[in-house]
């Protein structure tokens, strides 16, 4: 199981990252992806295999932005390491509205950049696969 979670000042690029981690782990749902490696199912102790924090920081004209990336930064850690749980860091930083629309692939122009939700996902699901598969002795 995975959990996302979205917290956004920025509605636009945050509501496209989330849409595209739904998206994402949606279709791999279905369609599990194959691992070389066999993974033991059984009762999880956690309730979930992997949770991605999904937000958009935007810089403004003060330190604010430093601070809040660093402490989001330090504060992600801290929940994996003390739930044993992987934590995706799904938290675009960027300097300008147009960095983060790009990175959310809503990019203005020729180029409407890549679209991050997607990975995320993608990591999440990779990582609770293998959390399994290491909590089953397999390396």
């Amino acid at each position: 199981m995975i959990a996302a979670s979205q917290t956004q000042a920025n509605a636009t690029a945050g509501d496209l990252l989330g849409g595209a981690n739904a998206s994402t782990l949606s279709l791999l749902s279905t369609d599990a992806p194959k691992s070389s490696t066999p993974v033991v199912v059984s009762t999880p102790s956690q309730p979930f295999d992997a949770v991605i924090a999904v937000g958009v920081l935007i810089k403004g004209s003060t330190m604010h932005f430093e601070y809040i990336c660093d402490s989001v930064s330090h504060g992600l850690m801290k929940v994996q390491l003390d739930s044993g749980v992987p934590v995706i860091f799904g938290v675009l930083t960027a300097l300008t509205d147009d960095q983060a629309l790009e990175r959310a692939g809503l990019g203005r122009g020729e180029n409407k950049g890549h679209n991050h939700g997607e990975d995320w996902g993608l990591a999440a699901v990779e990582m609770g696969v293998h959390t399994r598969a290491w909590s089953a002795g397999q390396f």
